[in-house]
């Protein structure tokens, strides 16, 4: 049984067909489905699903990209939301200095609150980190932010890296992109980091992985990102489906 650790199953891009990606997640092998909010409204509607579903699980919070909105108030009803007991982390959060969508001073500002509002809850964080390693580590180190452990979600950086967030007290999370065929950086982080610490996610409806790349992703296509990890590990992909599915539970603190 398989874990994605990292979907975003209310995007608008699974209206029409919900129910019949969930059906396709379960022949596939899927046991649970973590939904991730980025934003206030998405994270209520992440809940709602865990609430609908009873193999979902919710985590709230606010994208560095909708960094600009998580004001006073917002950073309240997060609070509120983040004590249902269908939630299992606080994310996505974290940098993105690819698009800076939100300034750099209020993605730094709204993960530091994050991470004092998992401090607070004694939740683990989910890490976006695009284009900025160095702080999002420098930051992660300053306000101990693995203080209850957490993910670096879609992992893109290299393996001594990978080391240092371990040793903070995170996990290292690969997605569709795992298999890509440049994927040469990605694939030796994922050849190397301690099977105890690794995860397997889609970030669905993004980041199709081979051979269905170009396409909507969903659920039921991580079997492919295990594939190549069982490949890279040199292990079948039974043993990969019950390391990384032990590994979410752990981490997420799934007990069911």
């Amino acid at each position: 049984m398989l874990i994605d650790t990292h979907a975003h199953l209310q995007d608008p891009a699974f209206n029409q067909d919900r129910k019949e990606i969930m059906q396709r997640a379960k022949t596939a092998g899927l046991e649970k489905i973590i939904c991730i909010g980025y934003d206030y409204e998405t994270s209520v509607e992440a809940v709602q699903l865990a609430r609908q579903f009873p193999e979902v699980y919710a985590v709230v919070g606010v994208h560095p990209h909708d960094a600009k909105t998580l004001s006073t108030g917002v950073l309240a009803q997060l609070y509120d939301l983040a004590r249902d007991p269908r939630v299992v982390a606080i994310g996505e959060t974290g940098l993105d200095y690819y698009r800076n969508l939100s300034s750099p001073e209020e993605q730094r500002k709204a993960f530091k609150e994050q991470i004092k509002l998992a401090h607070e809850l004694y939740k683990p964080l989910v890490i976006h980190d695009r284009d900025a390693h160095q702080e999002v580590l420098d930051i992660i180190k300053k306000e101990k932010a693995g203080k209850n452990e957490g993910i670096m979600h879609c992992y893109s950086g290299h393996l001594p890296l990978a080391v240092e967030l371990m040793k903070e007290g995170f996990y290292i999370s690969f997605a569709g992109p795992l298999t890509f065929k440049n994927a040469k950086k990605t694939q030796e982080v994922a050849a190397r980091v301690s099977l105890e610490r690794i995860l397997i996610e889609t970030d669905c409806p993004y980041l199709t992985p081979e051979p269905f790349r170009g396409k909507r992703n969903e659920p039921a296509l991580v079997v492919h990102t295990a594939r190549k990890l069982a490949e890279l590990r040199h292990k079948t992909e039974e043993e990969i489906a019950y390391i990384t599915s032990q590994n979410a539970r752990r981490i997420y603190r799934i007990k069911d």
